[in-house]
C-alpha cells in the first residue's frame, strides 16, 4: 500500500475504532502514537540534516514524492504550500472586510502588479469617506501586507464615473434645484446642556449640542466610516465616535484625531426657545 490516499484512509480508520475504547484504552494508544511520532521526527530531522550537507538536490528530489512531503509536513519539518498572491489578498479582504461592510463599506482588488504593487477599489461608505486614507493605511494596507509581505505598495483606485453619496450628505454645486430652509429641530429644553441630543430632519440624521444659549449642529457622522455619533461620550466639549475613538470638538466640529477634516456643520437660529436649523434640499 504506498498511496498516499489509501494510507490516510487506513489511519481514519484505526482512529475511528479508537475514538470507540473508554478512556483509559485510548489514554493507551495516544500515548504509544505520540511516542512513535516522535522517533520518527527525531529521526526524520536527523537524515534531513545529513542530506543538507551532503546533497540538497536529493533531498529536494525526496521531497518531491508526495508521501514524503505528507509525512514531513505532518512533523512540521517543511513549510506548506503558500497560496497564490491573489488569493491571499482575497484572505486579507476577508479578514477585515466585517468591519469595512458594517460601515455600509467594502474593498475590492483591481490589479496586481508585480513585484511589489497592489491597486484597490474602496467602495460604498468607503469611497467618500474623508479618512478614506486613513482607511486604507490602517486596515487595508496592514491585512493586505500580513498575509503578502512581498507586497510594499498599495494604491488606492478611484473611479470618477461612479460616485456613491446617497450617505455623503454633500450636494452638487452646479445644481440648480438647490434650495434651503430653515426646520425646527427642537426646543432648547429638549437639549441636555453640554451633551448632544440625536434628530432626525429630512431624511438627515444631526446631532444638537448646547452650552448654555449656544447651539451647534452637525452631520450625525463620524468622518471615518460614516459611524453615528449620538451615542459617544461628551466630555469638556469633546465627543468620542463610539466606534473607532474619533474625537471632535463640539464648538467647531474640528477632528482632535486626523487633522485637516471636521464634522460636516449646519446653520443653527434659535427662535424663541425654538431651535431652528438651516437645510439644503
Amino acid at each position: 500500500m504506498t498511496n498516499l490516499e489509501e494510507l490516510v484512509q487506513e489511519i481514519n480508520r484505526f482512529e475511528a475504532i479508537i475514538s470507540e475504547w473508554d478512556e483509559s484504552q485510548r489514554c493507551v494508544a495516544v500515548g504509544l502514537k505520540r511516542a512513535i511520532e516522535a522517533l520518527h521526527k527525531a529521526a526524520l530531522t536527523n537524515l534531513i540534516k545529513s542530506l543538507k550537507q551532503e546533497s540538497m538536490s536529493a533531498l529536494r528530489h525526496a521531497v518531491a514524492d508526495e508521501v514524503v512531503y505528507a509525512v514531513l509536513l505532518y512533523h512540521e519539518l517543511v513549510k506548506p504550500p503558500k497560496p497564490p498572491l491573489a488569493q491571499r489578498i482575497q484572505i486579507a479582504f476577508e479578514e477585515i472586510r466585517p468591519g469595512l461592510q458594517s460601515h455600509n463599506g467594502d474593498v475590492e482588488l483591481v490589479a496586481i502588479k508585480p513585484p511589489d504593487t497592489v491597486e484597490v477599489r474602496l467602495i460604498g461608505t468607503c469611497s467618500s469617506c474623508p479618512t478614506s486614507t486613513l482607511t486604507l493605511s490602517q486596515g487595508v494596507e496592514q491585512a493586505i501586507k500580513k498575509h503578502c509581505p512581498e507586497i510594499t505598495k498599495i494604491v488606492a483606485v478611484t473611479n470618477n464615473l461612479t460616485v456613491n453619496n446617497a450617505n455623503s450628505g454633500l450636494i452638487s454645486p452646479f445644481s440648480s434645484k438647490i434650495t434651503s430652509t430653515w426646520i425646527k429641530a427642537a426646543t432648547i429644553d429638549r437639549v441636555p446642556e453640554f451633551s448632544v441630543l440625536a434628530v432626525q430632519l429630512a431624511g438627515t440624521s444631526l446631532i444638537l449640542y448646547r452650552q448654555g444659549v449656544m447651539v451647534t449642529c452637525y452631520r450625525n457622522a463620524c468622518t471615518h466610516l460614516g459611524s453615528s455619533l449620538e451615542k459617544g461620550k461628551v466630555e469638556n466639549g469633546i465627543i468620542t465616535c463610539p466606534s473607532h475613538g474619533f474625537q471632535y470638538s463640539l464648538e467647531t466640529g474640528k477632528c482632535l484625531t486626523a487633522p485637516d477634516i471636521s464634522l460636516q456643520p449646519y446653520l443653527v437660529k434659535i427662535k424663541d426657545d425654538k431651535i431652528f436649523v438651516k437645510l439644503q434640499k
